[in-house]
């Protein structure tokens, strides 16, 4: 039988894997980080890794899905007297600047692999659905405020949003030193929301 510490033992393990994947992803992505990279990031055998996560694919999904958690979670959090508009917009700031920090790997959208792979991962697929029924209704109800634009379909948006938090325009600008964090950040939501508020 499995004490009590042996499983926060474990948990903390678990956890450090993750903590540990999120940034090497993030770094190098997802083809070019491997199992033995993790596992000397953790400081543990990678036996002991494959242990926790039976592929580089699981522990990709499973990076992914805490990604999605603590966006809703950062949703949650927002101020209720903010409009759906605001919400959205605080979101976008929340994760553009996640991304400049290295927060947020841009991973199905650089490996065919790992996107089929996604695909068929139950707790990726409902942890994604979750998040993109919350930013859906937020839409909605920035559509209903008169702020978005009728014309453009809900899920175009909320995959636009997407596509923001993954826009290679981010380290492009900040590569080149002209801009400092803040006026990125500042100029790529003023340009998504220009594109998709309501005329």
């Amino acid at each position: 039988m499995v004490t009590p510490y042996r499983v926060k033992q474990l948990q903390m393990r678990e956890e450090a894997i993750l903590d540990a994947a999120h940034v090497l992803l993030g770094k190098y992505g997802y083809d070019a980080m491997t199992m033995d990279d993790v596992a000397a990031e953790v400081g543990i055998a990678k036996a002991s890794l494959y242990k926790h996560f039976e592929s580089k694919e699981k522990l990709a999904a499973s990076t992914m899905v805490r990604l999605f958690d603590r966006t809703v979670d950062q949703l949650a959090a927002l101020p209720a007297n903010l409009s759906a508009y605001e919400k959205l917009r605080k979101m976008l700031e929340w994760a553009l600047r996640e991304r400049l920090r290295g927060g947020i790997p841009h991973l199905p959208s650089t490996s065919t692999t790992l996107e089929q792979s996604l695909m068929t991962d139950e707790p990726y697929l409902a942890s994604l659905l979750s998040l993109n029924a919350a930013l859906s209704l937020l839409v909605e109800a920035a559509k209903n405020e008169g702020k978005l634009s009728r014309a453009l379909p809900t899920d175009y948006i909320v995959t636009a949003i997407y596509a923001r938090t993954c826009d290679p325009t981010l380290e492009y600008m900040q590569r080149g030193k002209n801009y400092r964090d803040e006026e990125i950040v500042t100029h790529m939501l003023d340009a998504f929301f220009m594109g998709v508020s309501k005329a």
